[in-house]
């Protein structure tokens, strides 16, 4: 029987398809007892984990993963990572709330960026820049208003036209564009395995060992797996939309399931299509639109499609992913996707996370809508300090917001339904 509690894939995570297989460790099982318990074994809960580990360094930190490492939804995401954001606009308020966020931002990635070089992690981590495409009048307007407040905040922008994006990415599908040089790529699944081994040894992680149940007794936590019961003074939820599965933060959230695919490896004569950008990654001007990046030298990754709360078939996400592919690279439309997974994430109203405590000894992070590798570290870092100090830091909402409630169901269903449509007709193309 299905679990509500945590995803469910139907397909496999093609980045992990590309690794070497690898043995899982072992479920939790028995009675088990720790003062921390982090759920969730992606980069916010890794986070958690490793932060615990320099807070307390002789206490034992139990790491559960539902699925396997490199299954789960971190390995599943496109792989793009930024060391700075650039503010949406030249306000003040917007120029100081950017100043906020990339000093979180900053140490985030330098973090992982360090972890990468120490621990040799071989996940393909490498500077790109970072595209942000319009395929319409209306989605080239709002990169006009990006490269305004870009320039007006003395962040250097490129401006690309059709004939330069079919010089650099081999496609004139794209009518108007800005490349910045601030942006990374990494194979998701690659770097999350391998912060995994990274872990310092009083970590104990169990994967495929799925929380079915969380309750308070007194001031202590119990944590039910298929095959452990668990008894902790501290756990984390590091599990983004799932939590509202345990009764929490319903009204914040809800949850999405996103698609993506890889091709097959190109033939020489074929990578010719692909530009003369050895690496590249482009991002949508719209939110319901496509992402597409360079995989490797001679792959290229597309993601797309939304749906509320249940999966597509796998008919219309293979149908849908190759239809969006071809139209960019009509040139490659007998080239296949040869990996296609689905992916669940978790969305806000406003676009803010939620990072605190839900309880005495419950925290959580929830809600990366889409974004979740520098972000996941540097909340899962932050919900390890507020389980150890016990002091919250107001610079977190300064930087990251608060999410706002949304209708309940079937308000809430309905509205989704009726938005995404409307922003489905208007993303047009760039769906």
């Amino acid at each position: 029987m299905k679990n509500p509690a945590f995803p469910s894939y139907a397909q496999a995570c093609g980045w992990n398809a590309m690794l070497p297989s690898r043995s899982p460790r072992a479920p939790a099982e028995g009675h088990l007892d720790a003062p921390y318990v982090v759920v969730g074994a992606g980069f916010t809960g890794m986070a958690a984990a490793r932060k615990l580990c320099q807070l307390n360094p002789q206490a034992e930190i139990l790491l559960l993963e539902a699925s396997t490492v490199g299954e789960g939804s971190s390995g599943r995401n496109s792989g793009f990572l930024t060391r700075e954001e650039y503010p949406s606009s030249n306000a003040a308020q917007s120029v100081a709330q950017n100043n906020i966020l990339n000093g979180f931002n900053r140490g985030a990635f330098d973090e992982l960026q360090q972890l990468i070089e120490d621990h040799q992690i071989d996940c393909d981590f490498h500077s790109s820049g970072r595209i942000r495409a319009a395929a319409t009048p209306e989605g080239a307007n709002n990169l006009r208003k990006i490269q305004h407040a870009l320039e007006s905040t003395g962040h250097a922008c490129q401006t690309l036209d059709a004939t330069e994006f079919k010089k650099r990415i081999g496609t004139d599908y794209y009518k108007f564009g800005i490349y910045t040089d601030t942006g990374h790529l990494v194979q998701p699944a690659a770097l999350i395995r391998g912060l995994l081994a990274a872990l310092p040894p009083q970590v104990q992680v169990h994967e495929n060992s799925p929380v079915i149940d969380l309750s308070q007794h007194g001031k202590r936590w119990l944590l039910k797996t298929p095959s452990a019961q668990i008894t902790a003074d501290h756990v984390i939820m590091a599990t983004n939309a799932s939590v509202k599965f345990f009764g929490y933060l319903k009204e914040k959230l809800v949850t999405i399931h996103t698609y993506a695919g890889i091709s097959e490896p190109l033939k020489p004569n074929e990578m010719a299509h692909l530009g003369a950008m050895a690496s590249w990654g482009v991002l949508p001007a719209h939110r319901l639109g496509t992402t597409v990046r360079r995989v490797g030298a001679d792959r290229i990754l597309v993601r797309s499609l939304y749906a509320y709360e249940q999966s597509l078939s796998e008919s219309v996400v293979h149908e849908a992913l190759h239809r969006r592919f071809h139209n960019r690279y009509p040139e490659l439309s007998h080239v296949r996707l040869e990996h296609v997974w689905g992916g669940v994430t978790g969305l806000t109203l406003n676009g803010s996370p939620y990072a605190g405590r839900l309880a005495q000894g419950l925290y959580a992070s929830a809600g990366c809508n889409g974004s979740g590798i520098v972000k996941g570290t540097a909340l899962g870092t932050y919900l390890a300090e507020l389980a150890h100090h016990n002091k919250t830091n107001p610079q977190i909402q300064m930087a990251y917001g608060t999410p706002n409630s949304i209708l309940p169901d079937p308000f809430r269903a309905l509205g989704f339904k009726v938005i995404s449509a409307w922003e489905s007709r208007k993303a047009g193309l760039e769906s």
